[in-house]
């Protein structure tokens, strides 16, 4: 998080940086000439910005029409956002970086970007897979280990049972018995059968 901070700052260092280099290395661009550099960019992007958010409001409203998420077309409106922020901060590099997002040839690349490497696995993460559809059907993800762990600690008064270790019959009527197929004694003595109360 600290990274994108700095690199959120870092974005007005280089505009100043490039601003001071271009004005004093040309002598036929001023300030005056680069201050309404900077004007024209803000108001051409403002301008691609007002027609993409048009068409991206458009095949958004197609989408749902025919009964599709309009996940896309929410994306793209969101880099919309974050251009038009970026073209009307004064800037070389924010202008460019807007101009970037604004233009479908390279949002695009950059939507799939956004997608692949942020979107899908946050909630992935928040939903345990059930978002992007990467969930176990069968059993459990780490199941071999799982039944490794659980053999492992057992206590006196828990037996972890494998399929090879019981067999059940059936008795032909309603009930039906399971065989351990060990001898265990009960824990509880047999009650005498002098004692009516017992039975």
């Amino acid at each position: 998080m600290l990274r994108w901070i700095f690199a959120l700052l870092l974005i007005p260092f280089l505009d100043a940086v490039i601003l001071a280099v271009v004005v004093s290395q040309t002598t036929y661009i001023g300030w005056v000439g680069m201050v309404l550099l900077v004007v024209l960019t803000g108001l051409v992007g403002m301008l691609l910005v007002r027609a993409e958010g048009r068409r991206t409001i458009g095949k958004m409203q197609r989408s749902l029409a025919e009964g599709k998420p309009p996940t896309n077309e929410l994306l793209d409106g969101g880099l919309l956002i974050a251009a038009g922020a970026l073209l009307l901060t004064p800037g070389l590099v924010t202008d460019a970086i807007g101009f970037l997002l604004v233009i479908p040839l390279t949002r695009i690349p950059i939507r799939a970007a956004l997608k692949r490497f942020v979107i899908v696995p946050y909630a992935d993460k928040k939903t345990g897979g059930f978002a992007s559809g990467n969930v176990w059907t069968f059993g459990f993800p780490n199941e071999e280990a799982t039944r490794d762990r659980q053999s492992e600690s057992t206590d006196g008064g828990t037996y972890d049972l494998g399929a090879d270790d019981y067999t059940v019959d059936d008795a032909g009527g309603d009930g039906y018995t399971i065989d351990f197929g060990d001898e265990r004694t009960s824990d509880i003595d047999e009650p005498d059968d002098d004692d009516p109360s017992a039975r």
